[in-house]
């Protein structure tokens, strides 16, 4: 499961990044989260079972088929301006993610400084898998100048940490550009992603998100776009803050 969010005012702070590995969550041993298991078998989760292997190293599926194709998705109309997904293509976009994860800033969270061979590394396994991750980058009125992750919550190793339900989708994200940092994008983006979610994934019922507990401003960016903050949970190399935006809900937040 790779990582995370935004910035901002609430937006400053670019990015956030996470793996979940490990159990844990409240002081007290239990996660915190009022959400029950509402555990229906889909043909992804009984494959898995019938394999014996866990969420997170199962491959089920082919590409396509877990989250569709967010390329194909309308795009959005922002405050900010028309927003769209765009598939990375390493060829294309490979230099403009490496610089981004240069980015002091982004570094501090996506660890993932260095040379472009560092990046590749990371798109590769999303991108020679089973389309359980689809990186993307974000492109407002034609511009990229963000960095998405929309990935199977439920077959990912996150689900070890909280009580996920079938087709729970979850968003990484780091916004590119300090221009697009600290006046609300994150938050904008936030939201409109988290509808592009919904709306194009009809079997989807929550939107998750593990922001770094100490990210305040990325947090703050969640609450700000409609997310509820759910429990804290323990992954591998943080204390994460697992934020859920509910379809039910979504007209009233």
């Amino acid at each position: 499961m790779p990582p995370a969010e935004p910035s901002a005012e609430p937006d400053a702070v670019p990015a956030d990044h996470g793996t979940a590995d490990r159990s844990g969550s409240g002081a007290d041993g239990s996660t915190g989260v009022e959400d029950t298991l509402d555990l229906e078998l889909t043909e992804e989760l009984l494959a898995l079972i019938a394999e014996g292997r866990s969420p997170g190293p199962a491959r089920t599926g082919a590409p396509g088929e877990l989250l569709g194709d967010p390329g194909a998705w309308p795009p959005a109309a922002t405050a900010a301006g028309e927003f769209a997904l765009r598939p990375v293509r390493p060829e294309r976009d490979l230099a403009v993610v490496s610089r981004w994860m240069n980015d002091p800033a982004v570094a501090a969270f996506w660890e993932l400084a260095g040379p472009e061979s560092v990046t590749a590394d990371h798109l590769r396994p999303q991108l020679e898998g089973d389309g359980r991750s689809i990186p993307c980058l974000g492109v407002l009125d034609g511009k990229p100048m963000s960095y998405w992750e929309i990935y199977r919550a439920d077959l990912d190793p996150l689900a070890r940490h909280y009580p996920a339900r079938p087709h729970d989708t979850g968003v990484h994200l780091l916004i590119g550009g300090v221009n697009n940092r600290g006046r609300g994008v994150g938050t904008t983006l936030l939201r409109a992603v988290a509808d592009l979610v919904l709306d194009n994934l009809p079997r989807c019922g929550r939107v998750v998100a593990e922001p770094d507990l100490r990210n305040t401003p990325s947090v703050s960016a969640f609450l700000s776009a409609g997310f509820r903050f759910s429990a804290e949970v323990d992954l591998p190399d943080k204390r994460a803050a697992l934020m859920i935006r509910d379809r039910t809900y979504r007209a009233q937040l």
